[in-house]
């Protein structure tokens, strides 16, 4: 089977292209330093020439409001329209649980657009929504930081490892499409305040958490259900705290 992966260079696509190569397939990474460019479409149509199966799980440069929206409503279009010139019988898609209960944030609102252009299309297709993962949450504390200590919002969480979304994203792949939505999470949901305090504890951060149910995740006001799967999802084996312990080990910490 040829497959092509868009962001194949990246956090997912290149652990997903591996895993899809050692199963024997004819896996091609695409990314604009390989020369295939979904904004300009430069190498698209010869990418897609004998393709059955095209994974997008490219991210866009900025997180503006608009440049996001852009990135991903360009970017389908044209992916789209080259899978429909080739044939292509499949389109895998990776998005956020959630996206749609948090309108109030540029980037989910982009991810929605993107979506909306799949179903569309006509091209069988499945969109793979995946809760944030393990590697992201650095970044999603310190997103919260308010002087010399953090105000984060309490409600639940799910985050899942990288690894996992791409076990759950193969399985996809190397299956019919669904013309419809499955998703993948993490084995726990945890309160956010108490993941950054784990988080900072194995990081050997003092600084102090403190919970705020108006802290703003990224724009959005978040409940229980935003950032937490539904009850037919997916959930990764790995837990949070061995995906620390592990990761903290390899950098050193």
């Amino acid at each position: 089977m040829k497959i092509v992966v868009i962001g194949g260079t990246g956090l997912i696509g290149s652990k997903l292209v591996n895993n899809l190569r050692e199963r024997g397939h004819d896996v091609l990474a695409a990314a604009p330093s390989t020369g295939i460019n979904s904004i300009t479409r430069e190498g698209l149509a010869a990418a897609m020439d004998g393709t059955d199966v095209v994974v997008d799980v490219a991210n866009a440069p900025s997180w503006e409001d608009q440049a996001v929206l852009d990135f991903f409503e360009t970017s389908s279009r044209n992916l789209l329209a080259a899978e429909a010139a080739a044939g292509v019988r499949h389109h895998v898609a990776l998005s956020i649980v959630g996206s749609e209960r948090l309108p109030d944030s540029g980037y989910f609102r982009a991810k929605v657009a993107q979506e909306n252009l799949i179903k569309a299309s006509g091209i069988p297709y499945t969109i793979l929504r995946a809760t944030q993962f393990f590697e992201f949450v650095d970044g999603i504390v310190q997103s919260f930081a308010v002087g010399e200590e953090f105000r984060v919002s309490p409600a639940l969480i799910q985050p899942v490892a990288s690894d996992d979304v791409v076990a759950a994203l193969a399985n996809v792949v190397l299956a019919a499409p669904v013309n419809g939505t499955v998703e993948v999470a993490g084995p726990e949901a945890i309160p956010l305040d108490e993941l950054a305090r784990r988080f900072l504890r194995v990081t050997q951060n003092n600084r102090k958490v403190e919970p705020d149910v108006n802290a703003r995740y990224f724009g959005a006001a978040l409940d229980d259900q935003s950032l937490t799967a539904g009850k037919n999802a997916r959930l990764g084996a790995i837990r949070f705290e061995d995906w620390l312990a592990r990761s903290t080990t390899q950098t050193g910490r």
